[in-house]
């Protein structure tokens, strides 16, 4: 395919990047510098990425847990909201499908608000409604370790399933319409959410077990299991996730992994939830300690040439080369999240 007509397909498609930790950088500046360092660092990536939805997590680094933790969890929701502020005619934050629409439709990137393990939270279920109020749309019970709410990954082998506190957790967010993602969630949590979910689940930043065998991904029963729902997995892009050797992944490795939950879940249920985390870590982490990992892989390790938001033309390229057809791409860069979220997101029960 020709260049420009390459250009075309990703600029023309909906994309959506379901989980970048950048609130965590611009947070960690002064409150007067949150909407011109989003500026100046992360919007020219989102923009020459051609990203049309982003999805903000907020993830509270273990510094401000437990204590902390909820003071932490609101002064990032802040941070999102003064940076929209902040930039009104490039970026808005969305609370429901409408709304990401008229955003999409005014050129502006829809900002969705999106929660990681909620530790400020804890069993205080009553004010996953507080945070809702305040935007949040999107959001998981368990990151490594253990929450109030359910077990992360890291702890699979517990066996364990969501506590009575994250069975009502779930519960009250499929009431107010915010969206469960199952990624970090230990396996029996996973088969759990999807024995008892009455709505779709999406897994924001999660690959695929077979061909990694890695506690962070997802097996082919569990890939099923979300489709059979009417969710999305979205594909992490981590190297760690993709291959054993780290080092050595390559565009080919995440084009696999797409391709696998496609072929597995279907292709009407499968996004990409890339984790841009690199630049994050070399940002925060002291030069002291350098080499930084999260818990046993090397977060430094990425794709060459997509380490951040800038290379996501280069995922279109290759699912191209790879035989896909222009309307799969379409469906896999952002198609499938938009489907989603135009038919769950701020969708409240009465």
């Amino acid at each position: 395919m020709p260049v420009d007509q390459l250009n075309d397909l990703h600029a023309d498609a909906v994309v959506a990047d379901t989980h970048n930790d950048l609130l965590m950088a611009v947070s960690a500046r002064p409150p007067r510098m949150w909407a011109s360092f989003f500026r100046d660092q992360w919007l020219p990536q989102l923009v020459a990425g051609g990203v049309d939805v982003q999805v903000l997590p907020v993830f509270i680094d273990d510094q401000y847990r437990p204590e902390g933790a909820l003071r932490q969890t609101l002064r990032m929701i802040e941070c999102a909201h003064v940076l929209a502020e902040g930039n009104p005619e490039t970026v808005r934050i969305c609370s429901d499908g409408q709304q990401i629409d008229e955003a999409l439709a005014l050129g502006r990137i829809a900002l969705v608000l999106a929660m990681e393990s909620m530790p400020g939270i804890g069993d205080s279920v009553e004010l996953i409604s507080t945070v809702h109020r305040l935007g949040v749309r999107v959001a998981s019970v368990a990151h490594w370790d253990r929450t109030a709410l359910a077990d992360g990954s890291g702890q699979d082998g517990t066996g364990s399933r969501l506590t009575s506190h994250g069975v009502e957790a779930l519960q009250e967010m499929e009431r107010l319409g915010m969206i469960f993602d199952v990624s970090h969630l230990g396996a029996s949590g996973v088969g759990h959410v999807l024995e008892i979910a009455t709505r779709p689940v999406i897994a924001t930043h999660s690959s695929a077990r077979a061909l990694r065998d890695h506690h962070r991904n997802l097996t082919d029963d569990q890939l099923r299991g979300i489709a059979a729902g009417g969710g999305v997995v979205c594909v992490n892009f981590l190297a760690a996730f993709l291959t054993e050797d780290a080092g050595s992944a390559t565009i080919d490795h995440l084009v696999d992994h797409i391709g696998h939950v496609a072929g597995v879940a279907g292709i009407d249920h499968v996004g990409l939830g890339p984790d841009f985390i690199r630049e994050i870590h070399r940002d925060l982490t002291p030069p002291c300690c350098e080499g930084f990992g999260l818990g046993d892989i090397d977060s430094g390790a990425a794709i060459p040439g997509l380490d951040g938001p800038r290379g996501l033309p280069m995922v279109t390229e290759a699912l191209l080369k790879h035989g896909f057809a222009e309307e799969e791409i379409v469906k896999i860069l952002g198609g499938n999240v938009m489907r989603l979220f135009r038919a769950e997101l701020g969708q409240a029960r009465p």
